[in-house]
């Protein structure tokens, strides 16, 4: 622990997964507790070197030629589970030189050709995603062909939810089959649009948000396979009332 004033807090405790394992890979740091600082794996407190400034997050191009250009300083701080990009400390000079030349590249008219394509071919991926994702909601649901209607509305109500790209939602994640994200985003929309899961008071105590969760998704589970079984859905469905009506 740092003594005193350069005791850390919380917000800026280094990521647990950021650590420097080989002295040729790039090393990553937190915000320090003073402008111009950092904080290394160790917990040590650095000065930034002189003449390096901030380039903040965002430009996804300028940052990547930035860290090709020579040395830089990643900077990332733990938000709870999340991993936040703070942006880069690299040379001044590195990063105009690179801000100016990419200028003058984005003002091409090959460059505009070129992200004209490249928007093209994300809207096309984008419309096959939609498309792919909504029948595997389908799929996943399965209701019988007296509730046809219904699992198309459903289905349009989840997709139209968790598809748009930077939703954030477990739909736009790689790292799981699509078969498994329809499922998994099937029961985190019934969780948020047919139980009181949003209204809860739920203590903070280790894993009770979890078991609050997993009890609520045996419950949609439930429900849907009434469906899927050809019942009637229970009176008063909040199934029902969260989707829209045609």
């Amino acid at each position: 622990m740092i003594a005193g004033r350069d005791r850390l807090s919380t917000d800026t405790a280094v990521p647990e997964k950021i650590r420097v394992t080989d002295d040729t890979k790039p090393q990553a740091f937190a915000p320090g507790p003073r402008p111009r600082t950092v904080v290394d794996s160790r917990g040590g407190i650095r000065e930034v070197p002189e003449g390096w400034e901030l380039l903040p997050p965002g430009d996804a191009g300028v940052t990547r030629r930035v860290k090709a250009a020579g040395e830089f300083w990643v900077i990332q701080e733990r938000r709870g589970r999340k991993i936040f990009s703070r942006g880069v400390w690299a040379p001044a000079v590195t990063i105009a030189k690179v801000q100016g030349e990419l200028a003058a590249e984005r003002g091409t008219e090959s460059y505009a050709r070129r992200q004209q394509s490249a928007a093209a071919r994300r809207d096309r991926q984008q419309t096959e995603y939609v498309e792919d994702f909504r029948g595997a909601v389908v799929q996943f649901l399965a209701f019988h062909p007296v509730h046809a209607s219904l699992a198309d509305r459903l289905a349009e109500a989840v997709t139209s939810h968790a598809t748009p790209v930077g939703s954030g939602t477990v739909a736009r994640t790689k790292m799981i089959p699509v078969e498994e994200r329809a499922e998994a985003a099937v029961i985190a929309w019934m969780r948020h649009q047919t139980t009181a899961y949003d209204s809860l008071s739920i203590p903070r105590i280790r894993g009770q948000r979890r078991e609050v969760r997993r009890m609520l998704a045996q419950q949609s589970r439930a429900l849907l396979q009434r469906y899927r079984d050809g019942e009637s859905g229970p009176a008063n469905c909040p199934l029902l009332r969260a989707l829209p009506e045609r």
